[in-house]
């Protein structure tokens, strides 16, 4: 099983690709492909069949998984784009921590 960096509900930011510096919210993670999805990046279009009777179909925009390399953890108190960083505190927990003001999340 591989590890990714990033969590469901973290914010990221894109640090190369066709959506350099877009922000958003990981709204899916697949550790073993290594990939997320993130909110608003992304997006392709998709040719939808309907299913029942009644239900539309036709071409829908959404959000298409993308390679968690890409993809950078922003930190929630100093708002910049950091690296993970690992310690233990005081309750003897292990917690990410941000490499820039060392802030746990």
């Amino acid at each position: 099983m591989n590890k990714v960096h990033v969590k469901t509900g973290d914010e990221v930011v894109v640090i190369n690709g066709k959506y350099r510096g877009k922000r958003g919210k990981v709204m899916q993670v697949s550790p073993s492909e290594g990939k997320v999805i993130v909110e608003g990046v992304n997006i392709v279009k998709k040719h939808v069949k309907p299913r029942q009777m009644g239900e539309p179909g036709g071409i829908i925009e959404a959000e298409s998984a993308l390679y968690a390399d890409k993809v950078q953890l922003i930190c929630p108190k100093c708002s910049k784009p950091t690296r993970v960083g690992h310690s233990v505190n005081k309750d003897g927990k292990k917690v990410r921590t941000c490499k820039k003001c060392q802030a746990e999340f």
